[in-house]
């Protein structure tokens, strides 16, 4: 679904970035003056200033820029050494770039269910899963949430495999204090618009506390060099170009306020739609402070009740509408219906509504009367 402006009183979009744009417009205008006037376009201070910041934001580690999210997990997996012939567990309702990533490093994507409640990786079927080919665990940080990494490390360090977090969604959560990002041995993140922490493009980085393993990222993602013309390795060009670290520098300044923000609407969504018949209300994990990124309820009837909320101007969504092994695109790793029965439940019954730091109380007083309406 593509992302809408600005909110006006007839439609309210699953997010608002023009609000957010109008926020940030003087800090983002005055760094691109500097980069046109200097014409560092490609690395230089902007870049470097934003990775030490996202990097601070977090507790520490390193912070790699790169260009995309699904690059940034891709680059985690072959910094990790992990190719052709190996297999990495993922849960199977995640959005196609966390197999995709894995796919274009040359391993395997090994599907396993999530929990009922909370809809996150479930580390009994991830134990479950483990062959002698395991060489990465990746937990998928779903919909702003943490996911339950410390139950996984005895499971990766019973085989031998990394943690790669896909950290995509989470930008400000923690989880018992620690950062979603700095959980596991290394972590992809994304800046699409729409994320917490979005940019004004596709950008992504790639997050570790190994200075090792964050070199070797450095390294891929530059064609394999450290000097110009000096190739150590095949690589890729997958840079965080200035522009839109200017734009996340920015941006950076407020996400602690705008996560707050996202909180106190998720708290007004959860006593608005208390005790809507059928409706299955999102609920934060023990040790959890969760960004966030959307608000997914599960509602019966889903499609329909999808088609009239987007007819009386609620911008709602699903996210996502089908788990990675029934896609076209994965069915080579041989899954069939029925092999993950929580996601695909879920899968037929999830909804996000519309939620972003300016949502204001009005607007989700809309967005509920309109959902028990169409219920």
């Amino acid at each position: 679904m593509a992302l809408t402006g600005t909110a006006t009183q007839r439609h309210i979009p699953l997010v608002d970035l023009a609000a957010q744009q109008r926020e940030v417009q003087g800090a983002v205008d005055a760094g691109l003056a500097r980069i046109f006037a200097e014409t560092a376009f490609i690395g230089g201070a902007a870049v470097a200033g934003f990775e030490q910041q996202y990097a601070a934001f977090l507790g520490g580690g390193h912070c790699v820029g790169v260009g995309n999210g699904t690059d940034a997990l891709e680059l985690a997996l072959r910094a990790c050494g992990i190719g052709q012939g190996d297999e990495v567990i993922i849960p199977a309702n995640t959005f196609i770039a966390t197999a995709e990533a894995i796919h274009l490093a040359g391993a395997r994507a090994v599907l396993v269910d999530v929990d009922p409640q909370y809809l996150l990786i479930d580390p009994a079927a991830v134990a479950a899963a483990v062959t002698r080919r395991t060489k990465a665990i990746m937990p998928v940080h779903l919909y702003g949430q943490s996911a339950f990494v410390e139950q996984l490390e005895p499971i990766a360090r019973s085989c031998g495999a990394r943690i790669i977090e896909d950290a995509a969604q989470s930008q400000g959560a923690t989880r018992h204090g620690r950062s979603a990002g700095t959980l596991g041995d290394i972590a992809g993140t994304s800046f699409y618009p729409g994320k917490n922490l979005g940019a004004a493009g596709d950008a992504g980085a790639v997050l570790t506390a190994d200075a090792r393993l964050a070199a070797r990222v450095r390294l891929l993602a530059a064609h394999g060099s450290r000097v110009k013309y000096e190739h150590e390795a095949i690589g890729r060009n997958s840079r965080l170009d200035a522009i839109q670290a200017v734009v996340l520098s920015a941006k950076l300044e407020r996400l602690a306020g705008w996560n707050a923000a996202r909180r106190q609407a998720a708290g007004r969504y959860a006593a608005l739609l208390a005790g809507l018949p059928g409706v299955q209300l999102p609920v934060q994990a023990p040790g959890n402070q969760d960004a966030w990124h959307l608000y997914v309820v599960r509602v019966p009837d889903r499609d329909r009740v999808l088609h009239q909320l987007n007819a009386a101007g609620i911008g709602a969504a699903i996210h996502y509408p089908q788990p990675v092994h029934l896609t076209q695109a994965f069915a080579h790793l041989g899954y069939r219906e029925g092999d993950f029965p929580v996601a695909e439940r879920a899968a037929a019954r999830i909804l996000s509504l519309p939620l972003y730091p300016h949502i204001t109380p009005e607007q989700q007083q809309r967005v509920a009367d309109a959902l028990s309406g169409a219920l």
